[in-house]
């Protein structure tokens, strides 16, 4: 069974951009902002601010979004 890839248009730094993910990804993503206090827009740009490695956003946000589950099953 083939995930559900959906594509947002995402603002970022003033220009737009577009990211295709998985549903759970978003779902995740959302999640993370609003305990944050931010919107969506705001932690995909922090998130991408901080990319140092090869790779494209959707990979970085993916990876982001394990990170965070690692963490907070460690806690």
């Amino acid at each position: 069974m083939a995930p559900n890839m959906r594509k947002r248009s995402i603002t970022i730094g003033g220009h737009g951009t577009s990211i295709a993910l998985e549903d759970a990804f978003w779902r995740e993503l959302e999640a993370l902002a609003t305990a944050r206090g931010q919107s969506l827009s705001a932690l995909v740009a922090e998130i991408d601010r901080g990319r140092t490695g090869p790779g494209n956003l959707a990979s970085t946000l993916r990876l982001f979004v394990l990170e965070e589950l690692k963490r907070h099953r460690r806690d």
